[in-house]
């Protein structure tokens, strides 16, 4: 008989948790309205986008979730530019040829890059993620590990929701708040996302216009120059010994004086630009030689991993 009823209070124990998690997380909200509403969000906003929300333990799990191992170029590589991907991303260039080329002679941002991020993302607008923005950001915000930010970010999107650009239920994204199609945290949407297709709303999440607009827009304001190249896949040689890494930037006249040669064998077909070489596995394995807009892809993610697949995947299907 006692050992029954121990086993019934430990059963209960995780409800009671439950409970006093909820009450802790309804305290937490109503502490953050005044400062909501000291931001310029309206009572109406705010009772919309908390309406029925909780503190979401996936979330929590997700955020604290540590990586199992070190990824490789290779494996990256394997995963972001599957053959699946770019069939997928070669057909949605297709569908928006027209758009997608309107968006870049607005923007002066090559479609490569605007296709590449694209697909990285979200897989060419397939895969967005299903989580209520608000509730995972609240539930960050309460949670408290990265707390400072994570409030920011809900303020950012009850913005976004006063504004009339999207309604609360329609607002998802990843667990760590990366809404729509261009995985924009809200105070990357408040500062880039476009209304392209004229409808009135920055709709990231069902307008390709939109999306497509709003990617170009980001990488047109960090940096990024019309008609020069991100990088391409070059030749090193075994006996290279010189420097490499983004820093390491020389002429490819000079890198051609030190073996260097375009992915063929051939040379350079410019001495003049600079560039850097990046061997992301190491000395003797894949490399690239990138440019100044390499830096602005950056600026979207800052992993050389991510840029250079970015950047390949642009060119495999544009």
């Amino acid at each position: 008989m006692r050992r029954r009823m121990v086993l019934a209070g430990l059963a209960a124990a995780p409800f009671a948790t439950a409970h006093a998690q909820e009450g802790s997380f309804a305290s937490f909200l109503a502490g953050f309205r005044p400062e909501a509403r000291r931001a310029g969000i309206s009572e109406a906003t705010l009772s919309a986008a908390f309406a029925n929300i909780q503190p979401n333990q996936k979330v929590i799990d997700a955020d604290r979730k540590q990586p199992e191992f070190t990824l490789t170029w290779a494996r990256y590589k394997a995963f972001t530019m599957s053959a699946k991907r770019i069939e997928r991303g070669r057909a949605a260039i297709i569908a928006n040829a027209r758009l997608l080329g309107s968006v870049s002679e607005h923007y002066r941002v090559d479609p490569g890059v605007i296709a590449g991020i694209w697909g990285l993302e979200s897989n060419f607008g397939t895969d967005t993620g299903s989580y209520n923005v608000i509730e995972a950001l609240a539930t960050l915000a309460w949670e408290g590990r990265r707390a400072s930010f994570f409030r920011a970010q809900l303020i950012a999107a009850l913005k976004i929701i006063e504004h009339g650009d999207v309604v609360p239920a329609r607002m998802l994204g990843s667990y760590a708040g990366a809404m729509g199609q261009p995985q924009f945290m809200p105070d990357s949407y408040l500062r880039f996302a476009v209304d392209f297709d004229g409808s009135g709303k920055r709709d990231i999440w069902t307008s390709t216009g939109d999306v497509l607009g709003s990617i170009a827009n980001y990488l047109a304001k960090s940096g990024w120059v019309y008609g020069e190249p991100w990088g391409q896949p070059i030749l090193v040689p075994a006996a290279f010994n010189g420097d490499t890494g983004r820093e390491q930037r020389r002429s490819l006249g000079e890198w051609q004086r030190l073996g260097i040669r375009r992915a063929d064998g051939s040379a350079f077909s410019r001495p003049d630009p600079l560039g850097a070489i990046i061997q992301p596995d190491g000395p003797g394995t894949e490399a690239f030689m990138v440019y100044g807009n390499f830096g602005a892809i950056r600026r979207y993610n800052p992993s050389d991993y991510y840029a250079l697949a970015v950047g390949s995947l642009g060119d495999l299907v544009t």
